[in-house]
């Protein structure tokens, strides 16, 4: 009956060997083997302005960018991926980790256009077949801390370095975007600064053509400096402040970086710069406690640390990182590196491009950027609408 049904409708069943024979991998690795000799860089000049662009603009719209985006499942690649989405692109996320670490991603473009791929950073393959249908590439891979098994020299060098290396012989790559971070420097005393910065000489040497922006320390909801001192300020009734607080910083809202990569990745003038992306205001540690203090609504106690005792504290962890046979606990407040880098201040250089070549204009950090602070509050969210209303020790039962 099936089949006589088949044939009214001109149609005729497929043999199953037929029909598994016609199906392809949609990534497979052999479009561009490992097999092939390195060559000379082919990202286009003219960038992705060429590319088919079909419908409003909307996430339902094509754009033409299918990006890979490494790093995508950390605090500034969900922003990434949701600029990229909204637009209409296809999003490529690698992910190594759990199944669930990408979920939340899913969502943030239309069916199918958030594709997440299980791959292996340390096999070239790997990286090829995440890589193979793209026409975009961004890194932001990126750790604050070493463990066991992930080193600086290799999350922030040697990994950037072999995804330029491969988009460098790839063929089809326009756009390769580096996020670097602001402050890096082959003599700076931090050393993950340092392998930051020995990654934009290597991807520069064998991509000219990539962009490199180097943000200032991120805030937004899922950060790690104001969600860190305000959970440890809730906790034990104050914050060490390392040195005496005097050095300055430029921090920057993440959506505000996630808007910068999406202006530099549309305009092709920024092919081969590299940007500086500092806030509009430029604090010292102090006066950004004084502003998280502010908004959980809280009088501010403070231990000053100086910078030989922080570092007594956080060397224990370096010392046995890879002398025990069990994985340490993540460093919050005193990590080694972190500590080095805030003996020295952190701020846009004079002459760098920032946002305003970009054509963004950065927000100021009080009031919406650091609205997420109001969850630490002791009273709720909604206690103390005010700063005279700030919790008063003495008074707290």
């Amino acid at each position: 009956m099936m089949q006589a049904y088949s044939r009214r409708l001109g149609h005729q069943f497929l043999k199953p060997s037929l029909a598994l024979s016609t199906l392809k991998p949609a990534y497979a690795i052999s479009d561009y083997g490992s097999d092939h000799s390195r060559y000379g860089s082919t990202l286009a000049t003219k960038g992705v302005e060429h590319l088919i662009r079909k419908g409003t603009g909307g996430r339902s719209s094509v754009s033409g960018v299918i990006a890979t985006v490494f790093g995508a499942t950390g605090f500034l690649g969900r922003y990434v991926v949701q600029q990229l989405a909204k637009m209409g692109s296809q999003v490529l996320v690698p992910f190594r980790g759990s199944e669930d670490s990408h979920r939340h991603l899913k969502l943030m473009g239309d069916l199918g256009q958030v594709v997440p791929m299980k791959y292996n950073p340390r096999d070239e393959n790997s990286i090829k077949a995440v890589m193979a249908k793209a026409n975009v590439v961004l890194n932001l891979i990126g750790r604050e801390h070493e463990t066991r098994n992930y080193g600086f020299e290799e999350v922030h060098h040697s990994m950037a370095e072999q995804l330029a290396l491969i988009a460098k012989e790839h063929g089809g790559i326009m756009r390769f975007i580096q996020v670097s971070c602001l402050g890096a420097s082959p003599s700076s005393p931090s050393r993950m600064l340092r392998a930051k910065a020995a990654a934009e000489q290597s991807i520069l040497k064998e991509l000219p053509e990539a962009t490199i922006v180097r943000p200032a320390v991120m805030i937004g909801t899922e950060d790690r400096l104001l969600n860190t001192w305000a959970a440890f300020a809730k906790n034990y009734g104050f914050l060490p402040l390392i040195g005496d607080g005097s050095t300055k910083i430029q921090p920057v809202y993440v959506a505000d970086v996630a808007a910068a990569i999406m202006s530099a990745l549309k305009d092709d003038a920024s092919i081969g710069k590299v940007y500086e992306l500092g806030g509009p205001q430029i604090f010292t540690v102090n006066e950004l406690a004084e502003l998280m203090y502010d908004m959980i609504r809280e009088w501010p106690r403070y231990v000053k640390v100086p910078f030989p005792i922080a570092k007594a504290f956080a060397s224990p962890r370096e010392f046995l990182l890879n002398k025990v046979p069990f994985p340490l606990p993540s460093p919050s407040m005193f990590n080694l590196d972190k500590i080095n880098a805030l003996t020295v201040d952190t701020v846009v250089s004079e002459n760098a491009l920032t946002f305003d070549d970009l054509g963004i204009v950065p927000h100021k950090l009080k009031g919406y950027p650091i609205e997420f602070l109001i969850s630490y509050r002791k009273g709720g969210p909604q206690f103390g609408s005010t700063v005279s209303e700030r919790v008063n020790p003495e008074a707290w039962p």
